[in-house]
């Protein structure tokens, strides 16, 4: 199986603690959005996005999942998944 690529982006503050805009991580096959939380905290850890991400609202295309289980939301090769943390003013 060959290896391709999930983008991670970061907006406002999930950006400031991540460090970055965006991960592009390595994947083999579908996984999972509770693994893809996983590996991305795992690659930043000197800050404080595990925190950051809990409170996020996350996109998988353009398909809102955070109420839903990450072990239960599919991510493919491919797939863009974007974390959003609440912004002042709505």
């Amino acid at each position: 199986m060959s290896t391709a690529s999930v983008t991670v982006r970061y907006w406002a503050a999930a950006r400031a603690a991540a460090g970055t805009d965006h991960d592009d991580l390595p994947v083999e096959g579908e996984t999972t959005l509770a693994d893809v939380v996983r590996r991305v905290v795992a690659a930043h850890p000197e800050g404080r996005l595990a925190g950051v991400l809990e409170v996020c609202s996350v996109l998988v295309g353009d398909r809102p999942v955070a109420t839903e289980d990450p072990v239960e939301v599919v991510i493919r090769p491919g797939d863009e998944i974007q974390f959003l943390p609440p912004f002042a003013g709505g």
